[in-house]
């Protein structure tokens, strides 16, 4: 995969595909439907990574390590911003570290461009990343839905990065509770698909708040629902795309 209609990032690269659902924001994650989307047009990398359960596609916990897809970013000569692992978690229990340091060697190799690697798993993260190189142009970052996942801002907080961002997506609950010190982008977005579950805004402004203290860049990517586009992104008649200081493509 190359370009994309994500908001904040220019190009998906996936070296990783498959995952297993974690937590309450997994429960109607985007990557699974197309990951059986792709099954069915018979694309090999993601054969067997998600099962039909009640009637939608699940993620079974296969995991496949795409080495073919390790020199894309190579061939990209104009800098880019590139979300690693759109169709998976790079900190995946399953993804060796020796893999996640073969990923970390490409991103060395590739300067010009930008790499936002978000997880589900500060956890591994925190307990793979200092022994590997620190660089300028990997962001590091963590999906919290709700208040019941706040701990994993506590984990990102201790991963060396020279920017740290919260993936607030799908919000599907108040996080007034947390914390922004020491992070440098926040990304807000409603659950969008047939199953979107509602997101309030005053979630939305609770988050906005915290980045205005904190010094926060703010992001709010969409409102969601069954259509994304009808709902649109502006909030309070506005768009925010403001992107970290540190931000060099």
């Amino acid at each position: 995969m190359a370009e994309t209609s994500i908001e904040w990032t220019d190009a998906t690269w996936n070296p990783v595909a498959g995952c297993t659902i974690l937590t309450a924001g997994c429960t109607n994650c985007y990557a699974m439907r197309m990951a059986a989307r792709l099954d069915a047009m018979g694309v090999e990398k993601y054969a067997g990574l998600t099962r039909k359960t009640g009637g939608r596609a699940k993620w079974t916990g296969k995991i496949y390590l795409d080495r073919k897809a390790l020199s894309i970013p190579v061939s990209w000569s104009k800098p880019r911003q590139v979300f690693v692992n759109s169709m998976s978690d790079l900190f995946h229990s399953d993804v060796p570290a020796e893999f996640i340091a073969e990923v970390w060697q490409v991103m060395a190799d590739t300067p010009r461009h930008t790499y936002q690697i978000l997880t589900k798993r500060p956890d591994r993260m925190v307990d793979i990343v200092p022994g590997l190189t620190k660089l300028p142009n990997v962001w590091l970052g963590t999906s919290v839905e709700d208040s019941r996942v706040l701990y994993r801002i506590d984990e990102l907080r201790n991963v060396p990065a020279t920017v740290r961002f919260i993936s607030f997506e799908p919000l599907i609950g108040s996080v007034a509770g947390a914390s922004l010190k020491d992070i440098h982008w926040a990304i807000v977005g409603g659950e969008s698909g047939p199953n979107a579950r509602h997101m309030e805004p005053a979630w939305v402004d609770e988050i906005e708040s915290m980045c205005r203290r904190n010094g926060t860049a703010f992001f709010f990517k969409q409102w969601g629902g069954r259509n994304k586009k009808a709902t649109g992104r502006l909030l309070n008649g506005r768009t925010y795309d403001e992107m970290p200081a540190t931000a060099s493509v």
